[in-house]
């Protein structure tokens, strides 16, 4: 048998521990002073959106601060106990945050319903539409900050998901607030509070499975296994390719295991084999972490071979059973 392990950086390009670090504190500071804010003149004005918006905005201070813990974690190097690091933790972060946006999506729902059915006295909706619009404003600073680095950082995603449903909350706040002010609409509030639940429930869903598709370690959607399994048959050295393993520790840091039956016995003809091998899984497929066992096919036994011929069969099998056993 012959092993190769290869680590090579080709995935896209993940954001530095440090700007994600500046960019989740600068975004939990904003929304912490601003959520106490909205909370306060929600209770005044008498607008359960405007209060649910405060709600979620003062869960997302938590999922912040989870997000922060888990990429402060994440950096901690790999060691012979974890031999992948600590990323994963960020993927754990991700899917409790996801569940936690489900949480605020039921309850927002649940008192939007209420709502309907016991409208409130009296809803001022000049306060509520000035918080509202200061609020959007924080959210999308928030969401600029995060934006560009959340695509191939579910830690990120979820923490930016939250700060959308923010977002989307004070949009619909605002324009519960333009109907209560002008038309008198009291019932837009529990409305707009019922619509807001269904489209953070919406971004909730795919950051779960994303989360859990990583941490069951299915194959990621973005890599191809039989098309990695039919590029390593290409090499002419190459019988057979079976037990193919491709999984994510974490977006952006893949491994694959498998398994060769080459029809090379030398040593050196294998070492050049494999190196070609990892140059080619890197360029083409940008994998992370290979690890490639070899081995030669096993001889048919056969009656008609000379003595000389039977010895040097013996010899093979001997030496193969010894690397094995090995």
């Amino acid at each position: 048998m012959h092993y190769l392990h290869v680590n090579c950086d080709c995935r896209p390009e993940l954001p530095d521990t440090q700007v994600k670090l500046r960019l989740l504190w600068t975004a939990l500071v904003l929304i912490a002073a601003f959520s106490l804010v909205a909370w306060a003149v929600g209770h005044y004005s008498q607008s359960l959106a405007l209060m649910a918006e405060a709600g979620h905005m003062l869960s997302d201070c938590g999922a912040l601060g989870l997000a922060l813990l888990a990429t402060w974690i994440g950096r901690w190097p790999a060691s012979p106990k974890a031999p992948f690091g600590y990323r994963r933790v960020e993927i754990l972060a991700a899917l409790v945050n996801g569940w936690g946006l489900v949480a605020i999506a039921l309850w927002v729902g649940h008192e939007a319903i209420e709502r309907l059915q016991h409208p409130a006295r009296e809803i001022l909706g000049v306060p509520m539409l000035v918080t509202a619009a200061v609020g959007l404003g924080v959210n999308l600073v928030n969401a600029s900050l995060l934006h560009d680095h959340s695509h191939h950082d579910l830690n990120l995603k979820g923490a930016f998901l939250h700060v959308v449903a923010d977002a989307l909350s004070s949009v619909g706040v605002i324009l519960a607030a333009i109907a209560i002010w002008w038309l008198g609409w009291d019932w837009m509030d529990g409305v707009v509070s019922l619509g807001v639940a269904g489209l953070v429930l919406a971004g909730a869903v795919p950051l779960i499975r994303q989360s859990l598709e990583v941490l069951l370690e299915k194959t990621p959607a973005y890599l191809d296994a039989a098309a990695i399994q039919t590029h390593l048959e290409q090499f002419e050295e190459v019988l057979e390719v079976n037990q193919l393993r491709l999984w994510a520790i974490a977006p952006g840091q893949e491994a694959l295991a498998a398994h060769l039956t080459v029809a090379l016995q030398d040593g050196a003809g294998r070492d050049r084999l494999l190196q070609r091998m990892q140059q080619s899984l890197q360029a083409t497929f940008g994998l992370r972490d290979t690890v490639l066992q070899m081995s030669s096919p096993r001889p048919a036994p056969s009656f008609n071979l000379s003595i000389p011929e039977r010895l040097e069969m013996i010899q093979t099998l001997s030496s193969e059973l010894q690397q094995h056993s090995a």
